[in-house]
């Protein structure tokens, strides 16, 4: 699996329109790409303007596929004038324990 996290400061008054873009980009990925396994939308506990996403991909190329579609480019006019970001916080790929069940 392949994991992002990236963060985003949103302007205080456009909230609830970064909120309602982020979900819909996740309700869109989780119809059309199989490849998208989670999508979720974290505040910060300190910050109520700070957001952060967690995604997780089959792999790489899976998330590449996703920045490359429609949904991506959607969410990204959608919050381009409300929200700075976003600072890439994780990309990688998960190492699982072959020993846990």
């Amino acid at each position: 699996m392949y994991h992002v996290a990236v963060a985003f400061d949103v302007q205080a008054d456009r909230r609830d329109e970064f909120i309602a873009a982020c979900h819909a980009d996740a309700r869109d990925s989780a119809v059309d790409e199989p490849f998208t396994q989670r999508f979720e939308l974290v505040v910060d506990e300190n910050d109520p303007n700070r957001f952060y996403l967690d995604e997780v991909y089959d792999d790489a190329a899976a998330f590449d596929k996703h920045a490359a579609g429609p949904h991506f480019a959607k969410f990204f006019e959608r919050i381009g004038h409300i929200a700075e970001g976003p600072t890439w916080l994780i990309r990688g790929t998960r190492i699982v324990d072959p020993t846990a069940s």
